[in-house]
Parts: structure tokens; sequence; C-alpha cells
């Protein structure tokens, strides 16, 4: 019996498979939350200095490879039995094992969150495509609430891509028809697009960034223009409580910016795999 064959036969080899691997990818999004940001940067600074036709600057050779990860304090480099998930951050006691300064418990959170997700969707798409499909969107959909957490950025080069992989994947139909996926695409951008220009009329301000259409789109490409409405319900709840709970934990003042792009990966992802089940459970609640 080889590999492919036992995993597709043993649901729970497959999970634990998949736990180590979410463990392994997590901590490749620490590396993925914490650079892509400083290299958008540098990038727009190279472009500046083009358009301004100022002197190029000299700089050290930075993506997400190189250079090795190493302690923020000490520059000590880290080496790979200190970059095991999770495991590592426990043995070492949460602190560099050069200079004692503490480790980010950020880390090990990252990589346990990403684990678990990615053994719950095994565990409810089972050794199919579609569970691969919606590991891919797992992880890019946690890399980018975490830099926009951060930032308050949602990089194109994470959106557009999986974008352009959900089309692909319903292509075959994966999880929708490609018709419902690319009008789930199309109403996903210009649903937000619209509230963003109705609210900047009516306010002057801006209510959100042009990220939150691509990742609505990006959601709508997955899932069908059928997953949208729920999204975009779960979302405005989620982001209503859990905004005003932050607000208020950080005595900050109501005009605060907030991230919305956490709260729409979390109610896309919740809409993805549970929304038959949400919605028929509603409508049959409202039949009573």
């Amino acid at each position: 019996m080889d590999v492919v064959t036992f995993l597709a036969s043993n649901t729970l080899a497959f999970v634990l498979c998949t736990l180590v691997l979410g463990l392994l990818v997590g901590s490749f999004l620490n590396v993925v939350i914490h650079r892509l940001p400083i290299m958008m940067q540098r990038d727009w600074r190279v472009q500046a200095r083009e358009f301004l036709e100022l002197p190029a600057e000299s700089a050290t050779r930075f993506n997400l490879i190189l250079p090795n990860s190493h302690c923020p304090h000490c520059d000590h480099e880290i080496r790979p039995w200190e970059n095991i998930p999770v495991v590592s951050w426990l043995a070492l006691r949460g602190k560099c094992s050069s200079c004692r300064a503490p480790i980010s418990k950020r880390y090990p959170t990252v990589e346990l969150f990403c684990g678990f997700l990615s053994a719950y969707v095994a565990w409810h798409f089972g050794f199919t495509l579609q569970a691969g499909g919606m590991l891919l969107l797992t992880w890019g959909l946690l890399s980018m609430s975490m830099i926009d957490i951060d930032h308050q950025l949602l990089p194109d080069s994470l959106v557009l891509p999986l974008l352009w992989l959900g089309l692909i994947a319903n292509s075959f139909g994966l999880f929708a028809s490609l018709s419902d996926a690319v009008w789930g695409a199309v109403a996903g951008y210009l649903s937000l697009w619209s509230v963003y220009w109705l609210f900047k009329l009516v306010t002057g301000k801006e209510g959100m960034g042009y990220g939150d259409f691509k990742l609505l789109a990006m959601l709508g490409a997955w899932g069908g223009w059928q997953v949208l409405p729920l999204t975009i319900l779960l979302s405005s709840v989620v982001g209503a409580v859990l905004g005003t709970i932050m607000l208020r934990v950080q005595k900050a003042e109501s005009g605060t910016a907030i991230p919305f792009g956490p709260y729409l990966a979390i109610a896309g992802w919740i809409a993805l795999i549970w929304g038959d089940q949400i919605t028929s459970g509603y409508l049959q609640f409202a039949r009573l």
C-alpha cells in the first residue's frame, strides 16, 4: 500500500499529517507576515526614487528566503533545531538561546492556529481536491489577516493569485460552477466598491480600503456568489462586536481605523465550510 492510498483510506492519519504540515506552513507564514510588508515598502521606495530621478540606494538582499532568520535583539542566526514549530519555542522557554531576549508568543500561536485549522479542513473534506484547495485558501487568509492587523494592508501579491486560483479551481467545479465563481468575483468587488463610494460621498471619508474589495472578490471566486450575503452579514456582525470590544480595551477613539480584512476572512472561511448548514438552519428557524 503506497502513502497516497494509505492516507486516502485512513482519515486519522490524513488529519495528523495535515496537522504537522499546517504547523510547518504556519512557521513559514510567520516569515511571510513579517517580511512581505517590508519587501513592499522597499519596492515602493525604489519606485519613488526612480520617479523622482534620484540615485538608487544600496540595499542588502531581502526576501522571503534571505537573509536567514535571526534574533532582532542580538542578530543571533536561528539554527534549524531552534526553528521547529511550537516545540523549539517551548524548549527555549520563549527566549533567544543567545541573549535570552523574549520571543513573541505570536509565533507559536500562528503555528498552532494554522495547524489546527489545517487539521479541521482535512477532517471536514477528507482526502479530496477540495481539502487541498481549502488548505491553500486557509493559509492565504491567515497570512492576509495578520498583515492587515499589523499594517492595515492586504497585499495584491497574496490576494490576486488566490483570486485567480479560485476561478481556475472552479473551472473544474471544485466549490462552485465557473459561472457562479465569475459572478461571485464581480459581485464581491462591486458590492464593497459601491459601499465605499456611497460612504465617501456622504461623509467625505474613506470607510475601507481597496484591498477589502479584492478580498471579497476573491472569496466570491472560491465560493460563488452564493457565499457573499452570508459573508457580508457575518463580517459586519463580527466586526461590530469585536471592533467595539477592541476600542474599549485599547481605550481608543471611535474614529480609530480598524482593519476589516480579518473579519471578511473569518466570515468567508465560515461561509465556505458551513454556509449551507447555517443558511438551512436559519430558514428552518424562520419558519417557526
